[in-house]
Protein backbone atom coordinates (compact mmCIF):
# COMPACT_ATOMS: atom_id res chain seq x y z
CA UNK A 1 0.00 0.00 0.00
CA UNK A 2 2.85 2.33 0.83
CA UNK A 3 4.39 1.79 -2.59
CA UNK A 4 1.08 2.45 -4.32
CA UNK A 5 0.63 5.72 -2.44
CA UNK A 6 4.17 6.88 -3.30
CA UNK A 7 3.70 6.00 -6.97
CA UNK A 8 0.47 7.98 -7.20
CA UNK A 9 2.05 10.97 -5.47
CA UNK A 10 5.02 10.87 -7.87
CA UNK A 11 2.74 10.83 -10.90
CA UNK A 12 0.68 13.73 -9.54
CA UNK A 13 3.86 15.69 -8.84
CA UNK A 14 5.09 15.16 -12.37
CA UNK A 15 1.74 16.27 -13.84
CA UNK A 16 1.71 19.36 -11.64
CA UNK A 17 5.27 20.24 -12.66
CA UNK A 18 4.38 19.88 -16.35
CA UNK A 19 1.37 22.17 -16.13
CA UNK A 20 3.30 24.65 -14.00
CA UNK A 21 6.06 24.83 -16.58
CA UNK A 22 3.51 25.38 -19.36
CA UNK A 23 1.96 28.17 -17.39
CA UNK A 24 5.28 29.89 -16.84
CA UNK A 25 6.16 29.59 -20.57
CA UNK A 26 2.84 31.00 -21.68
CA UNK A 27 3.02 33.89 -19.27
CA UNK A 28 6.42 35.08 -20.59
CA UNK A 29 6.05 37.99 -23.11
CA UNK A 30 8.72 38.65 -25.69
CA UNK A 31 9.20 42.29 -26.83
CA UNK A 32 8.56 42.83 -30.57
CA UNK A 33 11.70 44.13 -32.29
CA UNK A 34 11.11 47.36 -34.16
CA UNK A 35 12.77 47.55 -37.63
CA UNK A 36 15.64 49.97 -37.81
CA UNK A 37 14.89 53.06 -39.83
CA UNK A 38 17.48 53.09 -42.67
CA UNK A 39 18.13 56.40 -44.43
CA UNK A 40 20.48 56.21 -47.42
CA UNK A 41 22.75 59.07 -48.38
CA UNK A 42 22.46 60.06 -52.02
CA UNK A 43 24.11 62.40 -54.52
CA UNK A 44 21.88 64.87 -56.31
CA UNK A 45 21.98 67.58 -58.98
CA UNK A 46 19.78 70.61 -59.50
CA UNK A 47 18.16 70.56 -62.94
CA UNK A 48 18.88 73.50 -65.22
CA UNK A 49 17.52 72.92 -68.73
CA UNK A 50 19.53 74.21 -71.68
CA UNK A 51 20.19 73.54 -75.35
CA UNK A 52 22.04 70.21 -75.68
CA UNK A 53 23.97 69.53 -78.92
CA UNK A 54 23.38 65.95 -80.08
CA UNK A 55 26.36 64.28 -81.74
CA UNK A 56 26.45 60.81 -83.30
CA UNK A 57 29.53 58.66 -82.76
CA UNK A 58 30.87 56.67 -85.70
CA UNK A 59 34.17 55.09 -86.64
CA UNK A 60 35.94 53.64 -89.63
CA UNK A 61 39.14 53.37 -91.65
CA UNK A 62 40.53 55.95 -94.06
CA UNK A 63 40.72 55.29 -97.78
CA UNK A 64 42.28 57.51 -100.43
CA UNK A 65 39.72 59.64 -102.22
CA UNK A 66 41.51 59.15 -105.54
CA UNK A 67 42.59 55.54 -105.95
CA UNK A 68 43.82 54.03 -109.21
CA UNK A 69 43.99 50.29 -109.84
CA UNK A 70 46.59 49.72 -112.56
CA UNK A 71 45.80 47.09 -115.21
CA UNK A 72 47.57 46.29 -118.48
CA UNK A 73 45.53 46.66 -121.68
CA UNK A 74 48.39 45.49 -123.90
CA UNK A 75 51.06 42.81 -123.77
CA UNK A 76 54.80 43.28 -123.62
CA UNK A 77 57.93 43.41 -121.50
CA UNK A 78 58.02 45.91 -118.62
CA UNK A 79 60.85 48.38 -119.24
CA UNK A 80 62.43 50.41 -116.45
CA UNK A 81 62.00 54.17 -116.18
CA UNK A 82 63.47 57.05 -114.23
CA UNK A 83 61.99 55.63 -111.00
CA UNK A 84 61.75 52.06 -109.80
CA UNK A 85 58.27 50.59 -109.73
CA UNK A 86 58.24 49.82 -106.01
CA UNK A 87 55.78 50.16 -103.12
CA UNK A 88 56.05 53.58 -101.48
CA UNK A 89 57.53 55.27 -104.55
CA UNK A 90 56.14 58.81 -105.02
CA UNK A 91 55.34 60.26 -108.45
CA UNK A 92 54.38 63.70 -109.69
CA UNK A 93 51.50 64.30 -112.07
CA UNK A 94 52.45 63.28 -115.61
CA UNK A 95 55.41 61.10 -114.65
CA UNK A 96 55.62 57.63 -116.18
CA UNK A 97 54.48 54.85 -113.89
CA UNK A 98 54.88 51.90 -116.27
CA UNK A 99 56.48 51.68 -119.72
CA UNK A 100 55.92 48.53 -121.74
CA UNK A 101 58.18 47.73 -124.70
CA UNK A 102 56.27 48.88 -127.82
CA UNK A 103 59.01 48.90 -130.47
CA UNK A 104 57.30 46.30 -132.65
CA UNK A 105 53.90 47.91 -132.38
CA UNK A 106 55.41 51.37 -132.98
CA UNK A 107 56.75 50.17 -136.31
CA UNK A 108 53.24 49.05 -137.31
CA UNK A 109 51.86 52.48 -136.45
CA UNK A 110 54.53 54.24 -138.46
CA UNK A 111 53.80 52.03 -141.45
CA UNK A 112 50.11 52.92 -141.33
CA UNK A 113 50.91 56.63 -141.03
CA UNK A 114 53.19 56.38 -144.06
CA UNK A 115 50.40 54.73 -146.06
CA UNK A 116 48.03 57.56 -145.16
CA UNK A 117 50.60 60.14 -146.20
CA UNK A 118 51.08 58.38 -149.55
CA UNK A 119 47.31 58.22 -150.17
CA UNK A 120 46.91 61.94 -149.63
CA UNK A 121 49.92 62.66 -151.82
CA UNK A 122 48.43 60.59 -154.65
CA UNK A 123 45.24 62.67 -154.81
CA UNK A 124 46.97 66.06 -154.88
CA UNK A 125 47.22 66.31 -158.74
CA UNK A 126 43.49 65.56 -159.09
CA UNK A 127 42.60 68.07 -156.41
CA UNK A 128 44.65 70.74 -158.16
CA UNK A 129 42.82 70.18 -161.46
CA UNK A 130 39.26 69.31 -160.36
CA UNK A 131 38.97 71.09 -156.97
CA UNK A 132 41.37 74.00 -156.98
CA UNK A 133 39.43 75.75 -154.19
CA UNK A 134 40.31 72.99 -151.62
CA UNK A 135 43.80 72.28 -152.89
CA UNK A 136 45.60 74.82 -150.60
CA UNK A 137 44.30 73.34 -147.32
CA UNK A 138 45.31 69.80 -148.31
CA UNK A 139 48.67 71.08 -149.45
CA UNK A 140 49.16 72.70 -146.02
CA UNK A 141 48.09 69.46 -144.33
CA UNK A 142 50.83 67.53 -146.10
CA UNK A 143 53.38 70.20 -145.26
CA UNK A 144 52.52 69.95 -141.53
CA UNK A 145 52.38 66.14 -141.53
CA UNK A 146 55.15 64.75 -139.26
CA UNK A 147 55.61 60.99 -139.00
CA UNK A 148 57.31 61.35 -135.60
CA UNK A 149 54.30 63.12 -134.08
CA UNK A 150 50.66 62.28 -133.62
CA UNK A 151 48.61 62.34 -136.81
CA UNK A 152 46.86 65.73 -137.10
CA UNK A 153 43.11 65.94 -137.82
CA UNK A 154 42.15 65.94 -141.48
CA UNK A 155 41.19 69.27 -143.05
CA UNK A 156 37.53 70.21 -142.69
CA UNK A 157 35.47 68.95 -145.62
CA UNK A 158 33.23 71.79 -146.86
CA UNK A 159 31.28 70.26 -149.79
CA UNK A 160 29.59 67.05 -150.83
CA UNK A 161 31.85 66.68 -153.89
CA UNK A 162 34.96 66.95 -151.77
CA UNK A 163 33.54 64.46 -149.29
CA UNK A 164 32.76 61.86 -151.96
CA UNK A 165 36.14 62.33 -153.59
CA UNK A 166 38.13 61.94 -150.33
CA UNK A 167 36.04 59.02 -149.15
CA UNK A 168 36.26 57.27 -152.51
CA UNK A 169 40.05 57.28 -152.30
CA UNK A 170 39.85 55.41 -148.92
CA UNK A 171 41.51 58.30 -147.07
CA UNK A 172 38.96 58.51 -144.26
CA UNK A 173 39.25 54.79 -143.51
CA UNK A 174 43.04 54.95 -143.47
CA UNK A 175 42.99 58.01 -141.20
CA UNK A 176 40.76 56.41 -138.56
CA UNK A 177 42.78 53.19 -138.68
CA UNK A 178 45.90 55.22 -137.90
CA UNK A 179 44.19 57.04 -135.03
CA UNK A 180 43.02 53.70 -133.61
CA UNK A 181 46.58 52.34 -133.72
CA UNK A 182 47.92 55.51 -132.09
CA UNK A 183 45.33 55.22 -129.32
CA UNK A 184 46.42 51.69 -128.59
CA UNK A 185 50.08 52.70 -128.73
CA UNK A 186 49.46 55.20 -125.91
CA UNK A 187 48.44 52.30 -123.66
CA UNK A 188 52.01 51.00 -123.65
CA UNK A 189 52.83 53.88 -121.33
CA UNK A 190 50.88 54.59 -118.12
CA UNK A 191 51.39 58.01 -116.56
CA UNK A 192 50.41 59.37 -113.14
CA UNK A 193 47.10 61.28 -113.40
CA UNK A 194 47.83 63.05 -110.09
CA UNK A 195 50.55 63.38 -107.48
CA UNK A 196 50.61 60.35 -105.26
CA UNK A 197 52.29 57.20 -104.02
CA UNK A 198 52.41 53.62 -105.26
CA UNK A 199 50.88 51.47 -102.50
CA UNK A 200 51.03 48.12 -104.30
CA UNK A 201 53.48 46.85 -106.93
CA UNK A 202 52.80 43.42 -108.45
CA UNK A 203 55.39 43.47 -111.28
CA UNK A 204 59.03 44.40 -111.63
CA UNK A 205 61.22 45.57 -114.48
CA UNK A 206 61.75 42.84 -117.09
CA UNK A 207 58.46 41.07 -116.33
CA UNK A 208 56.39 39.88 -119.27
CA UNK A 209 53.08 41.67 -118.83
CA UNK A 210 49.93 40.12 -120.25
CA UNK A 211 46.73 41.83 -121.26
CA UNK A 212 44.32 42.26 -118.33
CA UNK A 213 47.02 41.67 -115.70
CA UNK A 214 46.89 43.80 -112.54
CA UNK A 215 50.07 45.82 -112.10
CA UNK A 216 49.56 47.68 -108.83
CA UNK A 217 47.66 50.37 -106.93
CA UNK A 218 48.31 54.11 -106.99
CA UNK A 219 46.69 56.61 -104.59
CA UNK A 220 46.69 60.35 -104.04
CA UNK A 221 48.15 61.40 -100.69
CA UNK A 222 46.72 64.10 -98.46
CA UNK A 223 43.04 63.66 -99.34
CA UNK A 224 41.13 60.78 -97.74
CA UNK A 225 37.60 59.61 -97.10
CA UNK A 226 36.10 57.64 -94.23
CA UNK A 227 32.95 55.58 -94.64
CA UNK A 228 30.67 55.56 -91.60
CA UNK A 229 27.26 54.00 -90.92
CA UNK A 230 24.60 56.32 -89.51
CA UNK A 231 21.39 54.95 -87.91
CA UNK A 232 18.41 55.45 -90.18
CA UNK A 233 16.63 57.52 -87.53
CA UNK A 234 19.34 60.21 -87.70
CA UNK A 235 19.91 60.14 -91.45
CA UNK A 236 17.81 63.25 -92.07
CA UNK A 237 19.89 65.18 -89.51
CA UNK A 238 23.19 64.83 -91.41
CA UNK A 239 23.80 67.49 -94.05
CA UNK A 240 26.36 67.71 -96.84
CA UNK A 241 29.28 69.98 -96.06
CA UNK A 242 28.75 69.78 -92.28
CA UNK A 243 31.97 69.90 -90.27
CA UNK A 244 33.01 66.71 -88.44
CA UNK A 245 35.58 66.22 -85.66
CA UNK A 246 37.64 63.04 -85.91
CA UNK A 247 40.02 61.59 -83.32
CA UNK A 248 42.90 59.14 -83.56
CA UNK A 249 42.39 57.02 -80.44
CA UNK A 250 45.98 55.72 -80.49
CA UNK A 251 47.77 59.06 -80.70
CA UNK A 252 45.06 61.31 -79.29
CA UNK A 253 45.23 63.71 -82.26
CA UNK A 254 42.15 65.44 -83.64
CA UNK A 255 41.34 66.27 -87.25
CA UNK A 256 38.55 68.21 -88.94
CA UNK A 257 36.66 66.89 -91.94
CA UNK A 258 33.36 67.43 -93.68
CA UNK A 259 30.50 65.28 -94.96
CA UNK A 260 31.18 64.95 -98.69
CA UNK A 261 28.62 62.31 -99.75
CA UNK A 262 25.49 60.57 -98.46
CA UNK A 263 24.12 57.30 -99.78
CA UNK A 264 20.53 57.62 -100.91
CA UNK A 265 19.61 54.04 -99.96
CA UNK A 266 19.32 52.33 -96.56
CA UNK A 267 21.24 49.15 -95.81
CA UNK A 268 18.51 46.54 -95.37
CA UNK A 269 20.57 44.33 -93.06
CA UNK A 270 21.73 47.00 -90.58
CA UNK A 271 19.12 49.71 -91.29
CA UNK A 272 21.86 52.33 -91.57
CA UNK A 273 22.78 55.04 -94.06
CA UNK A 274 26.33 55.31 -95.36
CA UNK A 275 27.99 58.71 -95.08
CA UNK A 276 31.44 59.67 -96.39
CA UNK A 277 33.66 62.12 -94.53
CA UNK A 278 36.45 63.87 -96.45
CA UNK A 279 39.70 64.86 -94.73
CA UNK A 280 42.72 66.78 -96.00
CA UNK A 281 45.88 66.35 -93.97
CA UNK A 282 49.41 65.28 -94.89
CA UNK A 283 49.80 63.44 -91.58
CA UNK A 284 47.06 60.95 -92.41
CA UNK A 285 47.65 57.54 -93.97
CA UNK A 286 45.34 55.16 -95.74
CA UNK A 287 43.95 52.51 -93.39
CA UNK A 288 44.10 54.65 -90.22
CA UNK A 289 41.28 54.02 -87.76
CA UNK A 290 39.49 57.18 -86.60
CA UNK A 291 36.45 57.97 -84.49
CA UNK A 292 34.08 60.69 -85.69
CA UNK A 293 31.58 62.85 -83.84
CA UNK A 294 28.88 64.08 -86.21
CA UNK A 295 26.85 67.05 -84.97
CA UNK A 296 23.27 66.06 -85.74
CA UNK A 297 21.09 68.76 -84.12
CA UNK A 298 20.53 70.83 -80.97
CA UNK A 299 17.79 69.80 -78.53
CA UNK A 300 16.32 72.81 -76.63
CA UNK A 301 15.05 72.65 -73.03
CA UNK A 302 16.81 69.38 -72.24
CA UNK A 303 19.46 67.90 -69.95
CA UNK A 304 21.97 65.08 -70.36
CA UNK A 305 22.17 62.33 -67.72
CA UNK A 306 23.73 58.88 -67.34
CA UNK A 307 21.77 56.07 -68.96
CA UNK A 308 21.71 54.04 -65.73
CA UNK A 309 19.60 56.77 -64.10
CA UNK A 310 16.76 56.13 -66.54
CA UNK A 311 14.14 53.79 -65.04
CA UNK A 312 11.70 51.74 -67.09
CA UNK A 313 12.83 53.54 -70.24
CA UNK A 314 11.13 56.88 -69.49
CA UNK A 315 11.31 57.63 -65.74
CA UNK A 316 13.85 59.19 -63.36
CA UNK A 317 14.15 59.57 -59.59
CA UNK A 318 13.79 63.00 -58.01
CA UNK A 319 13.87 64.09 -54.35
CA UNK A 320 10.87 65.70 -52.65
CA UNK A 321 11.12 66.45 -48.93
CA UNK A 322 13.83 63.82 -48.36
CA UNK A 323 11.76 61.18 -50.18
CA UNK A 324 12.45 59.63 -53.58
CA UNK A 325 9.80 59.98 -56.24
CA UNK A 326 9.51 58.78 -59.86
CA UNK A 327 8.50 61.13 -62.67
CA UNK A 328 8.08 60.50 -66.39
CA UNK A 329 10.45 62.14 -68.89
CA UNK A 330 10.80 62.29 -72.67
CA UNK A 331 14.05 60.69 -73.94
CA UNK A 332 15.27 62.64 -76.98
CA UNK A 333 18.51 60.79 -77.82
CA UNK A 334 20.27 57.69 -76.50
CA UNK A 335 24.08 57.64 -76.58
CA UNK A 336 26.45 54.90 -75.51
CA UNK A 337 26.69 56.19 -71.92
CA UNK A 338 24.45 59.28 -71.84
CA UNK A 339 20.83 60.03 -72.64
CA UNK A 340 19.26 63.41 -73.44
CA UNK A 341 15.87 63.84 -71.75
CA UNK A 342 13.19 66.53 -71.69
CA UNK A 343 10.25 67.27 -69.41
CA UNK A 344 12.01 67.89 -66.07
CA UNK A 345 11.22 71.35 -64.60
CA UNK A 346 14.09 73.65 -63.67
CA UNK A 347 15.37 73.57 -60.08
CA UNK A 348 14.16 69.99 -59.63
CA UNK A 349 16.42 67.94 -57.32
CA UNK A 350 17.49 65.01 -59.50
CA UNK A 351 19.23 61.83 -58.36
CA UNK A 352 22.79 62.08 -59.74
CA UNK A 353 24.07 58.57 -59.00
CA UNK A 354 22.10 55.36 -59.01
CA UNK A 355 21.15 53.85 -55.63
CA UNK A 356 20.79 50.04 -55.36
CA UNK A 357 17.28 49.05 -54.37
CA UNK A 358 15.86 52.55 -54.78
CA UNK A 359 12.08 52.87 -54.88
CA UNK A 360 9.45 55.60 -54.83
CA UNK A 361 8.82 56.70 -51.22
CA UNK A 362 12.28 55.76 -49.98
CA UNK A 363 13.70 58.04 -47.26
CA UNK A 364 17.05 59.55 -48.25
CA UNK A 365 19.57 62.10 -47.03
CA UNK A 366 21.33 64.42 -49.46
CA UNK A 367 25.11 64.23 -49.28
CA UNK A 368 26.79 67.58 -48.58
CA UNK A 369 30.53 68.00 -48.80
CA UNK A 370 32.08 69.59 -45.73
CA UNK A 371 34.26 72.54 -46.39
CA UNK A 372 37.63 72.89 -44.74
CA UNK A 373 36.49 76.16 -43.10
CA UNK A 374 33.55 74.35 -41.50
CA UNK A 375 35.83 71.95 -39.62
CA UNK A 376 37.21 73.64 -36.43
CA UNK A 377 40.90 73.01 -35.80
CA UNK A 378 41.76 71.09 -32.66
CA UNK A 379 43.52 73.15 -29.95
CA UNK A 380 46.05 72.03 -27.37
CA UNK A 381 43.33 71.92 -24.72
CA UNK A 382 41.22 69.70 -26.97
CA UNK A 383 44.09 67.25 -27.33
CA UNK A 384 44.52 67.14 -23.59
Amino acid sequence: MRKIILTVLGILLIIAAFFGAQSIINSKKRPVAKPAKVVKTIFVDTVQNSTIPISISANGNLTAKQRLELFAEVQGVFRGGSKLFRTGQAYNKGQTLIRIDASEYYATVQSSKSNLYNLITSIMPDLRLDYPEVYPKWQKYLADFDLSKSTPPLPEITSEKEKYFISGRNILTSYYNVKNLEQRLSKYRITAPFQGVLTEALVTEGTLIRQGQKLGTYIETGVYEMEVAIPKAYGNLIELGKSVELTDLDQGKSYTGKVSRLNASVNQASQTITAYIELKNKELREGMYLEAQLDAKEEPNAIEIDRNLLQEGNKVFIVRDSVLDLIEVQPAYFGEQKVVVKGIPDQTILLAKSVPGAYAGMLVAIYEEKRASDVAPRTTNDKQ
